[in-house]
């Protein structure tokens, strides 16, 4: 087995890019399920686990379009399977497609990447000034409150939880609800909560969506209000994924959820933009891009960063083919 990658990073959330990798259906919500017990899910563990990848590394294999609207298509992976959104890893494609020519692109203006996703059709908008990007608008799908105000018991007392649609359902909450900051010194006790409050909401009848392929909780998303700026709200986040990885990033489809939680608060008008911080003070804007019956859509603006690439093979009589996670 030898796969070569592309390694970026997003706002320092790592995305690993990965091509001709055998996937199966007719869309890519489709082959994201057939994915999950297929072939693919053995590459994804390969090359997404130790000692080839970690417990937070993140990446996507590259696919077909679901039609001729779309430039190609994306299955995004983690350590415990595929996702069925990403944020990070739309803006990482289009610095990719961009950059490697795969989108012809215009040096001095801005070049739209579209992108087939398992929640829908995204794009990503690349700036360039005289070759060089200077950012990425990643444009989602619609994003939506499910349902504000959920009592829960943790570990950690009495909380009131909101969840949100963004591409994926989001359970959202102050972190200083939990007696927590989102600073890297309580990381340990965030993934702890964070993993807690998605379970225990995971099944909850308002993250089950009519499109069953996108039900159930895939992130909890702590944040601390930091005020305003002359812009608008400014909010650092920390967003537990899957069970228990951590974004680096501000987390793109977590920031739509958020984008999508202020604008029906009113906290976040239409000629405001957010302004949103990681736990590692790397940093996204946001906006409301358009207003729609059920929510809004969401523009997060960000860059992406090649880090390198890499070739990966199975050694002859290597016990690890699987990889191992020790979370």
């Amino acid at each position: 087995m030898r796969w070569s990658t592309e390694d970026w990073h997003t706002a320092g959330e790592p995305f690993r890019i990965v091509q001709d990798v055998p996937t199966h259906g007719a869309t890519v919500a489709e082959r994201r399920v057939n994915a999950m017990n297929g072939e693919a899910d053995g590459i994804r563990r390969f090359l997404c686990l130790e000692p080839r990848g970690h417990d937070d590394m993140y990446g996507g294999f590259i696919t077909p379009p679901d039609d001729a609207g779309a430039d190609f298509g994306v299955l995004f992976w983690h350590k415990d399977g595929f996702s069925t959104a990403c944020g990070h890893g739309t803006i990482a494609l289009g610095a990719w497609a961009v950059r490697t020519g795969r989108v012809t692109s215009d040096p001095d203006g801005e070049t739209v990447v579209t992108i087939d996703v398992p929640s829908g059709r995204v794009q990503a908008r690349v700036r360039r000034s005289g070759g060089r990007i200077e950012d990425i608008v990643f444009r989602n799908v619609e994003s939506r409150v499910l349902e504000r105000g959920i009592p829960l018991h943790t570990s950690r007392g009495d909380v009131t939880v909101d969840l949100v649609f963004g591409g994926a359902v989001y359970a959202t909450l102050p972190a200083s609800a939990v007696g927590l900051e989102v600073i890297p010194e309580h990381t340990t006790e965030l993934i702890a909560i964070g993993r807690e409050i998605k379970w225990a909401l995971n099944e909850h009848p308002s993250a089950q969506l009519s499109d069953a392929r996108l039900s159930g909780v895939y992130g909890t998303t702590l944040f601390d209000d930091l005020g305003r700026t002359a812009t608008g709200p400014h909010q650092r986040n920390v967003t537990v994924f899957a069970d228990g990885e951590v974004d680096r990033s501000p987390c793109g489809s977590g920031t739509a959820a958020r984008v999508a939680l202020l604008a029906a608060t009113g906290e976040l008008a239409d000629d405001e933009q957010l302004t949103h911080d990681s736990i590692i003070d790397t940093r996204f804007h946001a906006r409301i891009a358009e207003r729609t019956v059920a929510g809004v859509i969401p523009e997060i603006t960000g860059n992406a960063y090649r880090v390198g690439s890499s070739t990966f093979e199975l050694d002859e009589g290597d016990p690890l083919p699987d990889g191992f996670s020790l979370r």
